[in-house]
């Protein structure tokens, strides 16, 4: 059984790209990535510093685009079975409702593209957040299939906020 999860963030274009693209790429099958944003701008897409940083860790960029949470409430998106918050803004915005119920949880991390200083100091936060994010959605992918079953999911996933 593939598990679906859905990452948001306010603009779907740093934090939550990041997250769609490193589950993709270590879920083996597990796991099905999406993300999206509370309000991205019109014409947005993904931060460029954050498609370099998957780049350069071998990750594929193909398909990544912003787009909004809207997408995911319509009768023929794919149903979620867990959404992640990955900023603080987005966490306390009052989400649409998601067909199925799906567990949620807050997993915060610094919005890397208001780090200040030259472009390699905006880089290298942009390669701490990827790493703090792969950190933790490693420890989702290597749960047991108990811990990710629909009824421990939401208590697992939020317990993880704290890895």
């Amino acid at each position: 059984m593939t598990l679906n999860v859905l990452f948001l963030c306010t603009h779907n274009a740093a934090r939550s790209i990041l997250a769609e693209a490193v589950l993709n790429d270590i879920g083996a099958g597990r796991f099905k990535a999406y993300s999206a944003g509370s309000s991205p701008r019109g014409n947005q897409r993904p931060h460029p510093m954050a498609l370099d940083v998957l780049e350069k860790a071998g990750i594929s960029t193909a398909g990544l685009r912003s787009k909004s949470w809207d997408e995911f409430g319509r009768p023929d998106a794919p149903r979620m079975d867990l959404v992640i918050t990955v900023c603080d803004n987005a966490a306390g915005e009052t989400c649409p409702y998601w067909p199925g119920q799906p567990a949620t949880a807050h997993w915060g991390y610094p919005d890397p593209s208001e780090a200040q200083g030259d472009e390699a100091h905006k880089l290298e936060a942009f390669r701490q957040t990827l790493h703090a994010i792969r950190r933790r959605l490693e420890l989702l992918v290597n749960l047991p299939a108990a811990s990710l079953d629909r009824m421990v999911l939401q208590s697992t996933a939020r317990g993880l906020a704290d890895a």
